[in-house]
């Protein structure tokens, strides 16, 4: 059975014992979370949500949060001279999903 998630602006598509990694959420390590906007639960018997679907629910246990690898954003502009280099790191929060609930 798998599920697809919304958090952070994004979807995901999880099973039991998947690793994702997350915009970053205000929880320590070792903290269990849920998320409870659940789009869809597909298996067997599919349930597609209408946009959610109502009860269900995933369980998850934080992992770890940090920051992933840097981003170079370049900007350039021929024949003016113009150039400027910019690097960005983005936090994450890295989940294990435990259970999946209708």
């Amino acid at each position: 059975m798998y599920a697809i998630i919304a958090t952070g602006g994004k979807q995901y598509k999880v099973t039991e014992g998947d690793i994702i990694r997350v915009e970053k959420l205000e929880a320590a390590e070792g903290d269990k979370i849920t998320f409870d906007q659940v789009l869809m639960i597909g298996g067997e018997d599919a349930v597609i949500g209408n946009p959610t679907v109502s009860g269900a629910s995933v369980s998850a246990t934080v992992t770890a949060n940090g920051k992933a690898d840097k981003v170079i954003v370049y900007k350039y502009k021929r024949k003016t001279g113009y150039h400027k280099k910019n690097g960005h790191r983005q936090f994450f929060t890295e989940v294990k999903i435990d259970s999946i609930t209708k």
